[in-house]
């Protein structure tokens, strides 16, 4: 599984209050085949989205499920907007 390549599809969403982070959420499975290698709640990976790859975490919701943080530098190189269906794909890798 380290090496493997985890591809989704998700609206874009926002979390609601000023300065709330965007993101998309992980699909259900992809939490629940990397729950056991949670740090503190976190998964370490590479997120890839269009061209732009950064490193960051699977983030916990709070209800079981994850998501990955889209920051505003990666929403505007690939000029991704709140709404939008975007394709992405994670690698984990080590902490």
């Amino acid at each position: 599984m380290a090496n493997s390549t985890f591809e989704l599809s998700g609206e874009i969403k926002i979390f609601p209050g000023k300065g709330g982070w965007h993101y998309v959420e992980v699909p259900q499975e992809y939490t629940d085949l990397t729950k056991d290698l949670a740090d503190r709640g976190l998964v370490a990976i590479t997120a890839t989205v269009g061209a732009t790859s950064w490193d960051t975490s699977l983030l916990p919701m709070g209800d079981g499920s994850t998501f990955i943080a889209l920051p505003k530098k990666v929403r505007s190189a690939e000029q991704l907007e709140l709404g939008s269906t975007i394709d992405a794909h994670f690698k984990l890798r080590q902490r």
